[in-house]
């Protein structure tokens, strides 16, 4: 995922390519909002009737990406600072966290989630593999039904991300950026 080049999902792939791409779409998109800002703007709660600042969506973006990927359809342990986060007791702590954190920090770490995601996918046989243990006290889901949740949740978090960083103060870096 290159945060300087967004590629338009082909027009005739397969359905499992068409949910990458365009995945991998969004991914880009969350990373291009939060790769323009200071780390100062990354930790701005910029909107008045939330306490959502861009850094906190683009962590939360990566643990989910490892909670559904990886623990979930994977069938693996959260990896870190998952595993160690008190998410039990604080589950907004992604967000939360995230006002201690450097956009490159994040950035990172949102990297090398969608790369574990991308590999748990890529070696899975089919979008009907289901996974090993079930979600929402219900049975377990299929790949596919992963890949449409994330990104059903990665585009509203763009969307979110839109927002939050349109009522920032204004920033040279985003005059003309047109993405």
């Amino acid at each position: 995922m290159n945060a300087d080049a967004e590629r338009y999902p082909e027009l005739d792939a397969d359905e499992r390519t068409t949910l990458s791409q365009f995945l991998d779409q969004y991914r880009h998109r969350a990373l291009s909002r939060l790769e323009r800002l200071t780390d100062a703007q990354a930790r701005t709660k910029s909107l008045p009737a939330t306490d959502l600042t861009p850094g906190g969506i683009v962590k939360h973006l990566a643990h989910m990406e490892d909670h559904w990927f990886i623990a979930r359809v994977g069938g693996g342990e959260l990896p870190e600072p998952w595993a160690s986060a008190p998410l039990d007791t604080q589950p907004q702590w992604a967000f939360e966290s995230a006002a201690g954190d450097t956009v490159e920090e994040i950035s990172a770490l949102y990297r090398a989630a969608c790369t574990r995601s991308r590999q748990v996918a890529s070696r899975l046989p089919t979008l009907d593999t289901t996974a090993p243990r079930p979600s929402f006290g219900k049975g377990p889901v299929t790949l596919r039904w992963v890949m449409v949740h994330m990104l059903e949740e990665t585009a509203c978090h763009v969307g979110h991300l839109d927002l939050l960083t349109d009522a920032l103060p204004a920033d040279p870096r985003w005059l003309g950026a047109g993405l």
